[in-house]
């Protein structure tokens, strides 16, 4: 016989209110990321043998700078939260899944934000 009641017993094991944010997060990002890519993709076969000159006159035109670093943002972010639901539902050890989501939150802003530096370096001919 438990003393407990039942709030008791559950308290720990439930929700932290964050799973619907984190789902909306992941489907916002994946929606953006679908004419970005399109854009991207269209942007490289049009630029595909180009020199470095051709593509700073390219990207320092007409907003590419911009859409290129939402790319960029939405691609890390998008890629952040999908690592972090693959290791909250298959890694058990508390500590490792801790560990591989900072981990992983760490390496997305660091890469995101050095790709995000270098767009604006060759956009502006630094």
């Amino acid at each position: 016989m438990q003393m407990r009641t039942t709030l008791g017993r559950v308290r720990g094991f439930g929700s932290t209110n964050d799973g619907v944010g984190h789902w909306w997060q992941q489907r916002v990002t994946g929606i953006a990321l679908v004419p970005l890519t399109i854009w991207f993709v269209y942007a490289a076969i049009k630029m595909a043998g180009a020199d470095l000159a051709a593509y700073q006159a390219w990207i320092s035109t007409g907003g590419n700078a911009v859409l290129m670093s939402l790319l960029l943002f939405a691609t890390f972010h998008h890629t952040q939260l999908g690592v972090q639901v693959v290791v909250e539902d298959y890694v058990q050890h508390e500590g490792a899944k801790l560990t591989l989501i900072l981990f992983t939150k760490f390496a997305c802003v660091l890469f995101g934000a050095a790709s995000i530096f270098a767009v604006i370096r060759v956009a502006f001919g630094g």
